[in-house]
């Protein structure tokens, strides 16, 4: 069977409300608390909305809200997608580094999603994480931009922060992306609730749909 097939397949079999990856279990994320300073615990409402809107727009069984546990916890692995937020400092044990590293090499998807003021901090501890690897920009004909909903343009900008177009960047092992960053945009403010940011409906929709087409993304890897 080629790639192709099977991940057409499994995205009919998400589409369907079926989990692939685990059987009657509904989609989740792992949110990572994390050392440093920052704020891990932002955006509180980004995951109600994302999965609820997956739910009524794909008919997927999803959780709830995600979960939120350290890169140390006996349950992190149970997660197939880990997502990573904030505006300040992040700090990585070397036994979370060593932890975080065996996660995304057996299969595990880090979604990192800049909220304006995390990004070195974020690059220098993932650099400990695959000192072997770069960053790489994702080219807007990437199937992450069009698995469901169509962004011919790569992500859309939701927030200004520091000005200029919105950036995605891929973490690569062994030809697999392991890991995907939203950059410059906030796509977790404009999933969240409509009377927080205050975002346009049309600024809002497009954040769910990115959002949606990071997850199903990260499920077919």
């Amino acid at each position: 069977m080629t790639r192709i097939l099977r991940r057409s397949l499994l995205i009919v079999c998400l589409l369907l409300g079926s989990v692939c990856l685990h059987a009657q279990s509904p989609v989740n994320v792992v949110r990572v608390k994390y050392d440093g300073g920052g704020d891990w615990y932002g955006n509180r409402t980004t995951f109600v909305n994302l999965f609820d809107f997956m739910k009524s727009q794909l008919s997927m069984q999803v959780a709830s809200k995600e979960a939120t546990l350290s890169i140390l916890d006996k349950d992190f692995f149970r997660y197939p997608i880990a997502y990573i937020s904030g505006h300040g400092n992040i700090k990585f044990s070397d036994t979370e580094v060593t932890r975080l590293r065996e996660y995304l090499i057996k299969g595990g998807f880090l979604w990192a999603d800049d909220d304006f003021g995390m990004d070195k901090h974020f690059r220098r501890e993932m650099e400990k994480v695959f000192p072997d690897q770069e960053w790489v920009e994702i080219p807007y004909s990437h199937p992450i931009y069009h698995i469901n909903y169509n962004f011919p343009n790569g992500l859309p900008k939701i927030h200004k922060h520091a000005g200029g177009p919105p950036r995605g960047y891929g973490l690569f092992h062994e030809g697999r992306m392991v890991a995907f960053y939203s950059f410059n945009t906030d796509l977790s403010d404009g999933c969240e609730n409509a009377d927080i940011h205050e975002n346009p409906p049309e600024v809002r929709e497009a954040a769910l749909k990115m959002g949606t087409n990071i997850i199903l993304w990260a499920l077919l890897q």
